[in-house]
């Protein structure tokens, strides 16, 4: 089956498939993985990330500091934003330890993954886990990836072509609703992390994690509601919830969102290799400090993508080392702008929607 290729209507994805040489495959990726070890970026950090986690944990203490102090005052919509941004902080840290990015142990990396994840901001991380791994195996494959699934997206046009009613109307203008809808990401991610813990299949080891896990959502909800509503007013709390979970959401999605969306998407029956199937499918985003801060160094997704377990501050200093070797194999390296990346993004989600529009519009 021909692979099926995304127009991003910006050309790299015209060429971005092209096939390594005859007997090729499968060692590439081998030989990029002998240069990135001896040069030592996979080591573990851990005085970065002692650093880190400190910074970030007494930042989200503070910022829990001012709200008690601050008490029934509408200044409190500017702490739900300030703790908006320190939420998704504390997600990238539950994130690198999801791919033991933080230390050797496995038992460290998920206590510190269920910490920041569950008590620190509600979120599954059994959950999250198992569909973040799912994604890593298979990013934008049909029928394999679970982020390009048909749901309040259609992220291709054989999902937006058998919709209907309502859905076929949002399919047609998902591109205009694209970041209005992340303002509920963070309540979607909320709802799909409790009802996968109330699943009770699986084993029992299984269960008891789960269990732990329930135990740790419950202790942030019920800290995290009773605090809001025992500090404001009942007004005030309804709309601190919507700014602060709102613009959690939006911050988390317009993180996530460039690094595959409107990349090329594999069929379902293709077959490429592992190195060629991260490469192609990911989408860097050029920027300093600043933005390697602000994207917790999601920006360097194509590295990320070849090495999961790479600490997040090398990830910066591989990418001459990969780029210069997929230049050197004839592999489409693609990278650009913030801003770029998301206009790419609405005009893929543009096109996906065109077969619902109006045949004079599409």
């Amino acid at each position: 089956m021909t692979t099926d290729i995304i127009d991003r209507g910006n050309g790299p994805a015209d060429h971005a498939l092209t096939k390594p040489p005859p007997g090729s495959r499968g060692s590439d990726y081998a030989a990029l993985s002998r240069e990135v070890k001896q040069s030592g970026l996979l080591k573990r950090r851990p005085g970065y990330y002692s650093v880190k986690i400190g910074l970030n944990l007494l930042l989200l203490a503070a910022g829990w500091t001012a709200f008690a102090l601050l008490g029934q005052s509408w200044w409190q919509l500017m702490t739900a934003a300030f703790l908006a941004v320190m939420f998704t902080q504390t997600g990238f840290i539950g994130h690198d330890a999801g791919h033991h990015q933080i230390a050797a142990s496995k038992r460290v990396n998920n206590l510190l993954g269920r910490v920041h994840a569950d008590l620190l901001i509600g979120l599954s991380y059994g959950w999250w886990i198992s569909k973040h791994s799912r994604h890593h195996s298979h990013p934008n494959h049909v029928d394999r990836d679970p982020d390009i699934a048909d749901g309040a997206i259609a992220f291709t046009q054989d999902h937006a072509r058998v919709r209907r009613g309502p859905y076929a109307w949002l399919a047609r203008h998902q591109a205009w609703l694209f970041f209005p809808m992340l303002l509920l990401e963070g309540l979607a991610l909320h709802v799909a992390g409790v009802r996968a813990l109330l699943d009770r299949t699986g084993t029992h080891a299984g269960r008891a994690t789960k269990l732990a896990e329930a135990g740790l959502l419950t202790a942030h909800l019920g800290g995290y509601l009773t605090a809001v509503f025992w500090v404001l007013s009942p007004l005030q709390a309804v709309c601190f919830l919507l700014v602060h979970q709102g613009l959690f959401g939006l911050y988390m999605g317009c993180s996530f969102a460039p690094n595959h969306k409107g990349m090329p998407i594999f069929a379902k029956d293709d077959k490429i290799d592992f190195l060629r199937r991260q490469v192609l499918t990911s989408r860097n985003i050029r920027g300093g400090r600043f933005t390697d801060f602000a994207l917790g160094g999601l920006n360097y997704q194509i590295e990320h993508h070849l090495f999961p377990s790479m600490p997040r501050p090398s990830l910066r200093h591989v990418q001459e080392l990969v780029r210069t070797f997929c230049a050197r194999h004839g592999i489409a390296y693609y990278e650009t702008g913030l801003f770029d990346s998301y206009a790419q993004v609405l005009r893929h989600l543009h096109s996906v929607g065109g077969p619902l529009r109006p045949e004079l519009e599409y």
